[in-house]
């Protein structure tokens, strides 16, 4: 942007040219000419690790199909509902923690939209799964050994795993089953899909939903709770944002009885918590960008942008603007009270027609499972200067964030509540 324009510039990534659309005003202009001037795209290595077996432009079927089922799962009623059953999951997983957890596989447990399959079945594709999702951005050399072949044989067993399910789903009678998979099998569309592309269409819902969450689960819990992210916040600072944080969430869990699951009024007292959430993801967020391509030739900031050309609008480039968020480095949540940031300058869920579809189940997961490790929990980093990594370019753990758990002792006295807090939050 320095060098070039803060506006655009063209660059190359796996192989491919394209325009970078910087800011604002970038993200505003391919936001708003979705599926005018510009449409999805993505890069072909990334398609054939992603979606085996399928070539060309065939994936918008299964993305078509994706939005059609996307309204009926994440609904504001049915997202209502599923606060109860991400509630008992994270009680579940938390029951009986040993003293040091992973807290990134602890946050990729879940099986909201496919509840009826055997848990332990859908936990055996985790680890080819991890190598699917570390392939679709992984330079595009096909050779034993290299990330992009880890990719590409991962995809191929979760593939496999998804299409026996499919497969022994069809011979059982899905007539009022309320999971998603049964409700796909029994749509007019969808019941005459070949099982590759249903196993196809779940693996896009996995890595929206399933994958997503946990990154952002992760930012959340290693970047605020742990605050390891903030090298350039003050501790009074960070210690009034602990005490908040804290003392919000333990106000919750005090009018709730002992085994009163969470609801929806009581996320929507999460105000506080859900800035400091989007704090989070503002200075670590999901993902860098993502892909388009020119549908006619156009004129943007003084460049002509031909036909055909391939586009990326990117998230750093307003989130950490020093115009947009001053003192872009320091970690503070307050820019989220009141009106908040300014349109299209907070963006870690994308915008426009293609803006992501499970932003508002993630938001419900992040809450729910920030509440139980804050209210049950105090923490402590088993690696201190754990690096970080970034797989499908979002910021990952290298060793899945170890942590020492230590449950809260008795009652706690609300009057004491800055105190823990402070303890609570000391690095």
């Amino acid at each position: 942007m320095v060098k070039y324009s803060p506006d655009a510039f063209s660059t190359s990534l796996l192989g491919q040219n394209l325009v970078v659309f910087c800011g604002a005003q970038g993200n505003k202009f391919v936001f708003s000419n979705d599926d005018k001037l510009t449409t999805h795209w993505l890069p072909p290595s990334t398609l054939k690790v992603l979606f085996p077996g399928i070539g060309g432009n065939q994936y918008k079927e299964t993305v078509a199909l994706f939005h059609k089922f996307q309204y009926e799962i994440l609904k504001p009623d049915a997202l209502r509902q599923y606060i109860p059953v991400m509630d008992s999951l994270a009680r579940e997983q938390l029951r009986n923690p040993s003293s040091v957890v992973k807290a990134l596989p602890l946050a990729r447990k879940g099986r909201v939209f496919v509840d009826e399959v055997d848990p332990e079945r859908l936990h055996k594709l985790l680890e080819p799964f991890s190598r699917l999702t570390v392939g679709l951005l992984a330079l595009p050399i096909n050779l034993p050994g290299t990330t992009f072949n880890r990719g590409l044989r991962g995809g191929k067993v979760v593939q496999g795993g998804l299409m026996r399910i499919v497969e022994e789903r069809r011979r059982k009678d899905s007539q009022g089953r309320d999971c998603l998979l049964s409700k796909l099998l029994i749509d007019e569309d969808a019941k005459y899909m070949s099982d590759i592309k249903i196993a196809n269409f779940l693996i896009g819902v996995l890595l929206a939903s399933y994958d997503t969450t946990a990154y952002a689960l992760i930012v959340v819990i290693w970047s605020i709770i742990l605050l390891n992210f903030h090298i350039f916040i003050n501790k009074f600072l960070k210690l009034r944002i602990g005490s908040s944080l804290f003392a919000q969430q333990m106000a919750i869990a005090k009018s709730k009885g002992a085994d009163e699951l969470l609801k929806w009024e009581d996320v929507e007292k999460m105000k506080y918590s859900w800035n400091v959430a989007r704090e989070s993801m503002r200075l670590a967020p999901l993902a860098l960008g993502s892909f388009r391509e020119t549908t006619t030739k156009f004129t943007y900031a003084g460049f002509t942008i031909p036909k055909g050309c391939k586009a990326m609008w990117t998230v750093h480039s307003s989130h950490m603007n020093p115009d947009y968020f001053p003192e872009p480095e320091k970690f503070d949540p307050s820019r989220f009270e009141g009106s908040g940031p300014a349109p299209y300058t907070f963006i870690p869920f994308g915008g426009g027609p293609r803006i992501c579809a499970v932003r508002n189940y993630a938001k419900l997961a992040i809450l729910v499972f920030m509440h139980n490790l804050v209210t049950r929990f105090k923490f402590e980093k088993v690696i201190p200067e754990e690096k970080i990594l970034f797989h499908r370019n979002s910021p990952i753990p290298a060793h899945g964030l170890p942590l020492h758990l230590h449950p809260h002792q008795g009652e706690i006295n609300p009057s004491l509540m800055h105190v823990e807090a402070i303890l609570y939050m000391q690095i």
